[in-house]
């Protein structure tokens, strides 16, 4: 298709195709499966995956201790118990802090 307009020389070109672009969504991380898996009094043994979290939501307690990516395992056979305890953060103010024990079983 062409046409002139006051002398000057013009070529349309029709898209036999619709343009498609691209999206900026479509885009989703894997699942990451956090959250606790062995509750209380379930019996943990040594190596046990206990919590699963991202930061410390969880503290260990006894017997517990904390992974590179803030994951909570056994280190003995035993019950797990959580329970809840004042700790100091370093500027001084304190908080109430969740903590994860195994105690021996008897």
């Amino acid at each position: 298709m062409e046409f002139v307009i006051c002398g000057l020389y013009f070529s349309s070109v029709m898209a036999h195709t619709k343009a498609a672009g691209s999206t900026r969504l479509g885009r989703d991380s894997q699942p990451k499966y956090l959250g606790i898996k062995l509750f209380a009094g379930q019996i943990a043994q040594p190596g046990s995956i206990l919590v699963r979290q991202r930061g410390t939501k969880f503290t260990p307690g006894k017997n517990v201790r904390r992974g590179s990516d803030d994951t909570l395992y056994s280190i003995a056979k035993g019950i797990v118990q959580f329970a809840t305890r004042k700790m100091q953060k370093f500027d001084g103010n304190k908080r109430l802090t969740k903590v994860v024990n195994v105690v021996p079983a008897k």
